[in-house]
């Protein structure tokens, strides 16, 4: 007998979300401030993306794994996706925390590999969860929750470093060292990142599968890491075409943003500010600064989720078309950073990028959990996230830098009118995605 899941309220969907809050720490200082430390630590521009490579490569494995794993767990007290939450909250705590007291590029290297690894144990089965607790009426509702909170955390630890500046802690530091600044920063997020995953815990029970005994005989008639690849590639041979239309709008959205992550620093500080001494103070000014625009579209995507979490617990959306049009609006905005000649303008762009970033993070796992078999739900959010792995690992290969070169010219702001026009595409390879069931709420 299948179980009806019951409706939960806005506060009970956010205590089960709320651990995301951590992992946004985790993902916005990764991804606003690590080319920043690779640069301090003399990474070349045109070689930074190579040393964000390990961090996606480990994804493509891990992600399958855990879900698949996940799937397969229950305990009476500690849950099904609870004990990943705890591992990976640990994991990335550490690896957090240690990342900006690297001292030479090896070693940033790995702590970000180390670290987005960690992260992502935890973020699967989050996603998993909100299919696992929900009724199919609320899905969308949820994941724009998620999305809520993570624009929280976008936004603020984007700003961290910036903070601490203004608090009087140093913005320099000798020539390849990381200033104190980011490193304080570093460690308030691998406080919160801890604290808030445990919260979550905390605070959130979890159904037990629908039927105990099938449950424990398909456990037991599938051990072995052989048994477990074997069902992981059967299940990505198998994925639903739904999936693999989402699989091009997801490749073309997340080569973007890995984009931006990698660039956006080095693009910015040189174009906007004219700063290109990553020991000079105008150079750290100018990287906390570029944190802060950042942080922009992370405080812009709370605002929309907060108005689609408004819409969607009370009206039926299109969830295609409205992934479509915020996509390309996204898109539009990295493409205006080439052609501003203010900084204060960077809040536009990154405004128009915020919405985008809303509907990447609910919009594809709404319409995915509408057509996955609930007790597969894990493996496939796993398999999902090879969508996002991929495109950065092409990404990091040099996909970057021979498009942007190739296309747009030999500066690094030309990145910005790259990520621009993979996020238009993103766009409108959803018009590729015909199935009602899932594109309507």
């Amino acid at each position: 007998m299948t179980l009806k899941k019951k409706e939960l309220s806005f506060w009970q969907i956010w205590n089960m979300s709320f651990g995301f809050l951590g992992i946004q720490f985790g993902f916005a200082l990764q991804g606003g401030f690590m080319s920043r430390i690779f640069q301090t630590l003399g990474a070349d521009k045109d070689a930074i993306p190579f040393l964000w490579i390990a961090a996606p490569l480990t994804g493509l494995l891990i992600q399958p794994i855990v879900g698949y794993l996940s799937d397969r767990t229950w305990h009476p007290k500690f849950g099904r996706r609870k004990p990943f939450f705890f591992i990976g909250a640990v994991l990335s705590t550490i690896a957090l925390f240690f990342a900006p007291y690297s001292s030479a590029l090896w070693m940033a290297a790995g702590s970000l590999w180390i670290l987005d690894a960690s992260i992502n144990i935890s973020m699967e089965p989050f996603r998993a969860l909100v299919a696992d607790k929900l009724p199919d009426s609320q899905r969308s509702y949820g994941f724009v929750v998620q999305t809520l909170i993570i624009g929280i955390g976008t936004w603020i630890a984007s700003n961290l470093p910036w903070l601490m500046t203004q608090m009087g802690v140093p913005n320099t530091a000798p020539d390849g060292v990381v200033p104190d600044s980011v490193r304080y920063a570093f460690a308030i997020g691998a406080f919160v990142l801890f604290s808030s995953i445990l919260y979550t815990i905390l605070r959130t029970e979890e159904y037990p599968p629908e039927d105990i005994e099938e449950f424990e005989r398909d456990k037991a008639s599938k051990k072995g890491v052989f048994s477990g690849m074997s069902e992981i590639a059967k299940n990505i041979l198998g994925m639903p075409k739904v999936m693999q239309q989402l699989g091009v709008v997801q490749f073309f959205s997340w080569f973007a943003f890995f984009t931006m992550w990698s660039f956006a620093t080095p693009a910015i500080t040189e174009h906007v500010f004219g700063a290109t001494d990553t020991s000079s103070a105008e150079y750290n000014d100018a990287a906390d600064s570029v944190g802060t625009y950042l942080g922009t579209y992370g405080l812009v995507s709370m605002v929309y989720a907060l108005v689609l979490a408004f819409f969607t617990s009370r009206l039926k959306i299109n969830r295609k078309l409205l992934h479509m049009v915020s996509l390309i609006i996204g898109g539009i905005g990295f493409i205006m950073i080439y052609y501003i000649d203010q900084p204060w303008m960077l809040h536009i762009c990154f405004s128009l990028v915020g919405i985008a970033w809303a509907s990447i993070l609910s919009m594809p796992y709404a319409m995915l959990s509408s057509s996955v078999e609930p007790k597969k739900m894990g493996v496939y959010m796993g398999i999902f996230n090879m969508f996002i792995v991929i495109p950065q690992i092409v990404a990091a290969l040099g996909g970057v830098n021979i498009l942007y070169k190739f296309f747009f010219g030999e500066e690094v702001i030309n990145t910005m009118l790259l990520a621009g026009t993979l996020l238009i595409l993103a766009g409108l390879s959803n018009l590729f995605i015909t199935d009602r069931n899932v594109t309507h709420d």
